[in-house]
């Protein structure tokens, strides 16, 4: 007799967004000649740019005809692609040979797939608020207990508030995983090389491993700030990094990411190289490769042009992230992130919790965000406001919570 992975009833997080659109929805109904202004999205909205389109054109070209058609790919990806990364991270003085890095169809589906590679009693440890599917994709794997209290059982949640900056101290206990994004999502922090250095020391000790989300680089402007973690000395022994030309490039709907596994990184029962075997292992058992389409787009990307027509658009939402952050900032709001990442995290007027918070700024600006605790116990009392949008949206969206938003 069949039966299911019980482990998917422990999900709480399908909660948040069901949640949002629920609210909304109720709102719209009972007042539908408002116009509803949307802060909350995290998707990209402008279109691609020419450089970009070209490729994916070329793409499909070669496919149309006999000389030039391709079938399945390498899993690993174009290796001309991977070669291409490798000089792209050179300019950050980072060395890293094609085999390590292996094309994917996102930074969320190898997010959720990496801890497959680690045995079942790994011990996780999440910046608290986070990203969900790193939490999901462990619950589903069964490394969790029952959610209660606003977490699950057995994980390890490292606080980020604004007394640490938003950023973690180290887990006083010993974790073997430990996930970190930077630029954070949903709380728009960066990490310092001081502060990264902190955990690779840590992991290089422990044995432990850091899974590194750096999905929203392409926002840091500040060049002192890391952009890889691999900048970090000690980080090929014991980080694995994660990438996307997502929010980079607009691939939101293109699907293309990238994965490094070092061949250098190690964990306590493997040699170096043992994982990075084990990952091209999994990829060529349970993925065929990138869309050869999609991966001609990733060239065009990293080509002159295609860095600098993409950095206009990231230009663009920063733009969004500034206007949104100047208006908070005359209203007397505090609020973080904006400055190296397309997301601002709002603390709640008068200690308001995040659903009230969202209800208010709902029903007296229009406007929707995102509930902070729907990101973790410790985002209680925020909200998450996003640069992603066209310019007069977010124009219009600024405009009512300044004129209409009662504080």
């Amino acid at each position: 007799m069949a039966t299911i992975n019980t482990n998917f009833d422990k999900l709480a997080a399908g909660y948040l967004f069901s949640e949002i659109a629920r609210r909304t929805k109720e709102f719209a109904n009972k007042n539908p000649d408002i116009e509803i202004l949307r802060l909350g999205i995290g998707n990209t909205t402008e279109p691609l740019v020419p450089a970009v389109i070209n490729g994916l054109a070329k793409g499909v070209e070669k496919l149309s005809r006999v000389e030039t058609y391709s079938g399945y790919g390498d899993e690993q990806g174009n290796l001309l692609l991977r070669e291409t990364l490798g000089k792209w991270y050179q300019k950050r003085k980072v060395f890293l040979d094609p085999g390590e890095i292996f094309i994917s169809d996102g930074a969320k589906s190898d997010s959720a797939n990496i801890q497959s590679l680690f045995s079942k009693d790994s011990v996780i440890a999440v910046c608290d608020p986070v990203y969900p599917v790193y939490v999901d994709s462990n619950v589903i794997a069964g490394r969790t207990g029952e959610f209660s209290g606003g977490k699950y059982k057995g994980l390890v949640y490292l606080p980020c508030n604004e007394e640490n900056g938003f950023f973690p101290d180290l887990p006083k206990r010993k974790v073997d995983l430990i996930y970190i994004c930077s630029p954070n999502n949903p709380t728009g922090a960066v990490a310092t090389k001081k502060q990264l250095k902190n955990f690779v020391d840590f992991a290089v000790k422990t044995k432990a491993v850091i899974v590194f989300d750096a999905a929203y680089f392409a926002y840091i402007s500040d060049p002192k700030l890391p952009r890889s973690v691999y900048e970090v000395p000690g980080a090929k022994e014991c980080a694995i990094e994660i990438n996307s030309f997502s929010k980079w490039a607009g691939f939101c709907g293109v699907r293309l990411g990238w994965t490094v596994v070092p061949m250098g990184l190690v964990c306590k029962n493997s040699p170096q190289g043992k994982l990075n075997m084990l990952w091209n292992r999994r990829q060529t058992t349970m993925f065929n490769g990138a869309s050869n389409i999609a991966q001609e787009g990733g060239l065009a990307v990293l080509s002159p042009k295609g860095v600098s027509q993409s950095q206009k658009v990231v230009d663009y939402y920063m733009g969004n992230a500034r206007m949104i952050k100047k208006t908070l900032s005359k209203m007397g709001l505090k609020s973080f992130g904006g400055d190296n990442a397309p997301y601002i995290w709002l603390k709640t007027p008068g200690n308001m919790k995040s659903w009230d918070f969202f209800d208010k700024l709902l029903l007296e600006a229009h406007v929707v965000g995102i509930p902070g605790s729907g990101f973790g116990f410790s985002g209680e009392g925020y909200l998450r406001l996003s640069a992603f949008g066209h310019r007069e949206n977010i124009q219009k969206a600024v405009e009512s919570i300044y004129q209409n938003l009662k504080i």
